[in-house]
């Protein structure tokens, strides 16, 4: 028979609660004044294991003084084993709630460093998510005292009904699975600017279980399905590299000295790869003579840009640039020109009246020259 609570034993438990959670403020503020000296260092790692840290480590102190509070009190044995028992299961919710967190990070920021990018792929983190928080939950199971013996072997039956959950679940797996290939083939990566033969174009924001998410140049969100993503002609104007060249089309007038034009035009290109942001300083300027036209001789000129949106400003800045240079060097840009002939409306033969006009003439040939053969 256990004794009764005294106030000694209220007075040790309490002592033990409050050092515990004293223990954990202290410990949370140590480790957040870590963290910021870990977030100066390159290393990524660090902050990583001081999060983990962070979100443990004061949960332990807790519950350590919980557990010492338990044992200064006069509890029965049945009682003393579920605590403990409790107080345990609560320890590991919590490393196993940290632990997916951490790892999922470790997933992001491994992903990041093969692709290259700022974006994060959360398909393989939600997956790796999953299975941490699955391995939490058998153990705990384990720990409550139930066998996961009889769940896995059920598990293992369900192998025939899996194939009837599948088929209802046919759409999403195809998605994730086709977001697994996606990636795993480096096609496309969070960062990548592409287009699909539908139309839809922009960064490839984040590809998760489901679906991708691209980000036009005007800010607005396209939800495009992993399956139909990997199944669609789509070009991808990052990879294999991202810098890339555009084509502007000009044209001059016949008279111009075609050599000083060129010139000319590989100055401007010069000047604006080197000057405005998002130009392609190594690239070689490039002018090629292509077409007779009706008013000009057409021209293209080759220019390169860093990635595919600076496309815009650098034409935008060549046209303005070249236009001015080509006003100050006298060179003329003519414009499309057409030839129009009236006529007065007596000189308008109507083709049915041409015919019988044709006709009496016959007709006047056959009265003066005798017999001719019949008009058709």
């Amino acid at each position: 028979m256990n004794r009764a609570v005294t106030l000694h034993d209220l007075i040790v438990a309490g002592a033990a609660l409050a050092a515990g959670i004293v223990a954990g403020l202290l410990l949370r503020v140590a480790l957040r004044w870590l963290g910021k000296h870990a977030l100066k260092t390159r290393w990524s790692g660090d902050d990583i294991l001081v999060d983990a840290l962070r979100a443990v480590v004061p949960w332990a102190a807790i519950t350590g003084g919980l557990a010492a509070a338990a044992a200064a009190l006069p509890l029965t044995e049945t009682v003393g084993h579920t605590v403990n028992r409790s107080l345990m299961v609560l320890l590991i919710l919590v490393v196993t709630l940290t632990a997916a967190r951490v790892i999922t990070r470790v997933v992001k920021s491994f992903a990041q460093s093969r692709s290259g990018v700022a974006g994060s792929a959360t398909i393989f983190a939600n997956i790796t998510r999953i299975i941490v928080l699955a391995m939490g939950f058998l153990v705990v199971l384990q720990t409550l005292g139930i066998s996961i013996a009889p769940l896995l072997t059920a598990l293992t039956a369900l192998g025939v009904g899996g194939l009837a959950v599948a088929l209802a679940l046919q759409d999403t797996l195809a998605n994730l699975f086709a977001g697994v290939h996606i990636l795993a083939s480096k096609t496309v990566q969070p960062g990548d600017y592409i287009r699909l033969s539908s139309g839809e174009e922009g960064y490839v924001v984040d590809v998760n279980w489901r679906n991708t998410v691209v980000r036009q140049l005007s800010n607005n969100l396209v939800i495009i399905p992993n399956t139909q993503l990997a199944g669609t002609n789509m070009t991808n104007f990052t990879r294999p590299e991202q810098k890339l060249t555009i084509l502007v089309q000009v044209g001059v007038g016949y008279d111009s000295d075609l050599g000083h034009v060129e010139r000319v035009t590989t100055e401007v290109i010069e000047s604006v790869m080197k000057d405005v942001n998002g130009g392609d300083p190594d690239h070689e300027p490039a002018v090629r003579f292509h077409t007779f036209g009706d008013s000009r001789i057409g021209f293209t000129v080759i220019l390169g840009v860093g990635e595919f949106s600076d496309q815009y400003r650098i034409k935008h800045e060549f046209i303005k640039r070249l236009h001015q240079r080509y006003r100050d060097e006298g060179i003329r840009i003519p414009s499309p020109a057409r030839t129009v002939a009236l006529q007065k409306p007596e000189e308008i033969v109507i083709p049915h009246q041409r015919d019988l006009s044709d006709r009496r003439d016959v007709a006047d040939q056959r009265d003066l020259s005798g017999p001719v053969p019949p008009v058709p």
